[in-house]
């Protein structure tokens, strides 16, 4: 066996446990997922065969369409909130001054925290009588500007994202740090020798350079998107008037409270196919000619 075989054997062998692993939660548990989503279920008892039946009720559900209306909110205030500011402020903390780190560890720290612990802390940040956000208004002298954040149905799903794209900055933050420090310091030499103003560098050099980071960035807001649940569930539940319901949420309901593990299993299917196709949608539209 050549040296470079033993390598890639060497490689494999410490992958298998972890793909495994994978295989074993992720990729079984879709199929199976996807196989009740042909059955009329409760969670106990005899399984009924409906066929299509659950897919095509979810597809004629008004509800199911509302749900996946304010996860595409969700997902374009993900990759055009979280994205762009975790960017800048990578751009800006790329130096590893004392200070620097101080901002970058603050950026990163509610990534740290439970998002349950987040959504009562803003829960908390939104109340209308006790919240400090309706205060600061009062205070500046824009009290007229108060608001129910997150008991009017017209202007609570997007309270929501704030805390949303707050949680997530700091992993991108982090990410995108690193693909600027891996950039050699000869390029930027040879950019500040040929007098490349810095918005040019940036277009024209660094962004092309740390392109794939981006790409994943996105596959990673889109895919995190259409999963979020905890949040949204600790501080609105879905509601008022499933005005902040999202397909993790709309699933979990018609699973577990009203026992129909067929159709929830079928809807989580949908997420899944969902994601899938705005994942390849996205990379095919970021894709790039070398």
């Amino acid at each position: 066996m050549t040296e470079a075989a033993r390598k890639r054997a060497f490689i494999a062998i410490g992958l298998l446990p972890a793909l495994l692993l994978f295989v074993f939660f992720v990729i079984v548990p879709i199929f199976w997922s996807a196989y009740f989503g042909f059955f009329d279920w409760k969670g106990i008892g005899e399984m009924k065969f409906i066929g299509l039946a659950n897919y095509a009720e979810a597809l004629s559900d008004p509800l199911f369409y509302k749900a996946f209306k304010n996860n595409m909110i969700v997902v374009a205030a993900s990759v055009f909130g979280q994205v762009p500011i975790a960017l800048v402020l990578a751009l800006v903390l790329t130096k590893s001054t004392m200070f620097q780190r101080f901002i970058r560890a603050s950026v990163f720290m509610p990534m740290v925290l439970s998002s349950v612990v987040i959504g009562i802390i803003w829960g908390y940040i939104y109340h209308p009588q006790i919240g400090i956000l309706n205060f600061l208004l009062d205070s500046v002298g824009l009290g007229s500007l108060k608001q129910q954040w997150l008991s009017d149905p017209r202007i609570s799903m997007y309270a929501l994202m704030v805390p949303l794209i707050w949680n997530f900055i700091g992993p991108y933050m982090v990410m995108f740090i690193a693909a600027l420090q891996s950039i050699s310091p000869e390029i930027h030499d040879a950019a500040r020798i040929d007098g490349v103003s810095p918005m040019r560098k940036l277009f024209s050099i660094e962004m092309p350079m740390i392109w794939d980071t981006i790409k994943v960035a996105v596959v990673l807001c889109i895919s995190g998107s259409l999963k979020a649940f905890d949040l949204i569930y600790v501080m609105t539940g879905g509601g008022p008037a499933h005005s902040t319901e999202l397909l993790a949420t709309y699933m979990y309901n018609n699973t577990f409270n009203v026992f129909r593990y067929g159709y929830g299993s079928a809807v989580s299917t949908a997420i899944v196919i969902i994601s899938l196709v705005l994942v390849a949608g996205s990379q095919y539209l970021m894709k790039r000619k070398d």
